[in-house]
């Protein structure tokens, strides 16, 4: 086997060996012995008769969490690497291209004034809003350069981040800290229930997304190249950002805003596996996953109170922000 094949074996085992390892991780300590115990017990009930309350921390608390974080980090890390084939940029992520702010705004309305709305349903029109808002305002000449989407992407988290905060100000205070506790990002109302919905619409949206992810190969080479083997690169880009605009306003509703993975997970894994967004998408999903069990496992047992993940990513997302400007985002593609 070699050097390249066992890397990637790796990476694709990184989210289950991180999430195994956050079982045994919290304020109430859990033992291999008591996994064990509890898997015999699943088996064969008969057999073993494990503690209730260790069961009730791990199945009921622990468990969808991890789970809930990884599915969150796929949704994330997956975004971040479509959108920057896409848009030939590899500055872009959903957080800086405004899908987030813009799913935040959904959500805050609909906590606020339409509880009987969907979240998922508010964020995701939102999302849409933001990231074609961004996209148009960015277009120089016809086409979508760089900088311009960037700054483009800055403006319209910034508009949104206004109508959050105007959102925070009309509501009543018993709204208003649950609105401020989710926008910091965090999982500790994760439950079955919220991992089940999240697991079928990332489901729905991402898997276009993993089966014409050689598509992203040819859309990055430049639309000229793309038009002349056959591509129709304006109804790909549709798909493509529809259905990281639905996965990541679905990450947004049950987590809040958890910034830069979208940005390091896919420039990490370019840096190992090679620009092939064959390979780079799927290792892409698996990093993300595996990036967001160990923030949210640093972000519950960092401190005796449970720190906001968001925290964690963006102390970990804003030094390497600046590694990617001080080396001038050389990759694959255009300009």
């Amino acid at each position: 086997m070699n050097h390249k094949r066992l890397t990637y074996i790796l990476i694709i085992a990184s989210p289950f060996i991180a999430g195994f390892a956050s079982l045994f991780l919290g304020a109430y300590d859990i033992s291999p012995l008591d996994i064990l115990s509890l898997c015999l017990h699943r088996l064969a009930p008969f057999l073993q008769n494990p503690d209730m309350t260790k069961q009730a921390v791990i199945m009921d608390i622990r468990l969808p969490r991890i789970i809930l974080a990884g599915l969150v980090g796929i949704a994330l890390s997956t975004t971040g690497v479509t959108l920057q084939g896409i848009f030939r940029n590899p500055l872009v992520d959903p957080f800086i291209l405004g899908i987030s702010a813009g799913a935040a705004f959904g959500c805050a309305v609909s906590v606020a004034f339409i509880p009987e709305a969907p979240i998922q349903i508010t964020a995701f029109v939102f999302g849409c809003a933001a990231v074609f808002l961004a996209y148009f305002i960015g277009r120089t000449q016809g086409e979508v350069s760089r900088l311009p989407l960037i700054l483009s992407g800055v403006i319209i988290s910034a508009f949104f981040s206004a109508l959050v905060s105007i959102v925070k100000f009309l509501v009543d205070p018993m709204k208003l800290q649950n609105i401020v506790f989710w926008l910091m990002g965090s999982f500790s109302l994760a439950n079955w229930q919220v991992v089940k919905i999240v697991a079928v619409t990332l489901t729905i949206s991402l898997v276009p997304v993993f089966l014409l992810r050689w598509r992203l190969n040819v859309i990055s080479m430049g639309e000229d190249e793309a038009k002349s083997m056959g591509i129709n690169v304006r109804r790909d880009r549709i798909i493509f950002i529809t259905a990281s605009t639905l996965a990541v306003s679905v990450a947004v509703s049950v987590s809040g805003i958890i910034g830069w993975v979208g940005l390091m997970v896919p420039h990490l894994i370019r840096m190992i596996a090679g620009p092939d967004h064959k390979s780079l998408v799927p290792l892409s999903m698996a990093g993300g996953a595996a990036f967001m069990i160990i923030a949210d496992t640093i972000a519950r047992n960092l401190t005796t109170f449970d720190l906001p993940v968001g925290i964690i990513t963006a102390i970990t997302g804003a030094p390497f922000f600046i590694y990617l400007l001080k080396r001038g985002g050389q990759e694959s593609w255009g300009r």
